[in-house]
């Protein structure tokens, strides 16, 4: 079960997610088990795969903004990185990145249960 001292753990600025959703825990809670599937995740890679990089921009922005906007820190810092070399148009191995944001995805799916 999902809770605010696992999220801690993992990283996550539980007080300023809370503040973003009123202090009211279970709305703030029920957000970021949704936020683990978020289908942007997938896309990302996808795209790159297929060489489209404004594609895989546009879901990194977006994904970026939700995990901001939760303060999943640990998450969000990862993909900032993958939005800022998309922004850039940046040719290169994303593997390494998209590894590393997909472990960090499996560990709040883990949180979650």
């Amino acid at each position: 079960m999902l809770t605010i001292e696992k999220l801690k753990e993992f990283g996550a600025d539980t007080e300023e997610g809370l503040s973003r959703c009123m202090g009211n825990r279970d709305l703030y809670l029920r957000l970021v088990s949704k936020v683990a599937d978020h289908p942007d995740f997938e896309l990302i890679g996808e795209r790159i795969s297929c060489h489209d990089l404004s594609g895989a921009f546009e879901s990194a922005h977006a994904l970026k903004g939700v995990l901001g906007n939760l303060s999943l820190t640990p998450l969000y810092d990862k993909v900032c990185e993958i939005t800022e070399l998309l922004r850039n148009q940046s040719e290169g191995d994303y593997r390494v990145l998209l590894d590393q944001m997909s472990a960090l995805r499996t560990e709040l799916k883990e949180l979650i249960g």
